[in-house]
């Protein structure tokens, strides 16, 4: 965090896991062990059946709410999916948007990360918007083109202020749930990237504001050293963050 005042976000994303009864459970136990946590944002994202069940469990804690997923449009004829407004009414802060998941298996695109993104911003839910290159896009040298395709699209017509209530997260697709973690160096190199691509759209000072996650496989053992490169600003965590000790070790290691 050299020289800036980001505060690490570290964010849960629970994926396709956890009943209600489940995600109170875990919520219920991670709030005992992250309550004196400070300098650093904690987020929980359930499915969207748990939200407000959660939303009630992390009352006046030092827990936010994120949803998994949003659609573009407030309200209308779109069976099967959920709205800004709707997120916002169950307690939500923030919402993830183009999950590298969502772009492989359910074709989101840059431009409906963009049109979500937007949908977020109109009722103050803050967007963590996903980029990150496959594999073969890394073995391919592709890695920058790729990112700068999702970044760029992702934030296409967003003000200043708009950005500023964004966060990005960097995940690259080959060390999510392999085991694999890009080094601390190669972490380094992809979000000085993004923050360099940021300076170019907005401006240097509006860049060093934004909060620039990377998740890929975190677990405890690895996320101090992550966070400790200067444009590592917390984490998006997967599987470690389905148990409240792992999550909270997670937690205590960016303070």
């Amino acid at each position: 965090m050299e020289g800036t005042m980001r505060t690490p976000i570290i964010a849960g994303n629970w994926k396709l896991n956890k009943t209600i009864s489940e995600a109170v459970a875990l919520t219920t136990a991670l709030k005992a062990l992250v309550v004196d946590a400070t300098g650093v944002e904690i987020i929980v994202a359930p499915s969207f059946t748990a939200l407000a069940a959660v939303s009630d469990s992390i009352a006046a804690s030092n827990i936010h709410l994120a949803a998994q997923d949003v659609y573009s449009e407030d309200s209308g004829a779109f069976t099967g999916e959920v709205s800004a407004p709707m997120l916002k009414d169950v307690g939500c802060d923030y919402v993830i948007i183009g999950h590298s998941e969502r772009r492989q298996f359910f074709g989101e695109t840059n431009e409906s990360v963009n049109q979500k993104t937007k949908a977020a911003l109109a009722h103050d839910l803050k967007p963590i918007i996903c980029v990150g290159e496959q594999l073969e896009e890394r073995e391919a040298g592709q890695t920058e083109a790729v990112i700068k395709s999702h970044v760029t699209g992702g934030i296409a017509g967003l003000s200043a202020a708009d950005l500023l209530s964004c966060v990005i997260a960097y995940e690259p697709v080959w060390a999510i749930g392999t085991g694999k973690t890009a080094t601390p160096a190669q972490a380094q190199e992809v979000h000085n990237f993004i923050r360099g691509l940021l300076t170019k759209a907005y401006s240097a000072e509006v860049a060093s504001q934004i909060c620039i996650q990377y998740g890929g496989s975190v677990k405890p053992e690895n996320t101090a050293e992550l966070i400790a490169q200067p444009d590592v600003d917390g984490a998006l965590v997967g599987g470690a963050s389905l148990e409240a000790e792992s999550f909270a070790q997670i937690v205590q290691n960016v303070q």
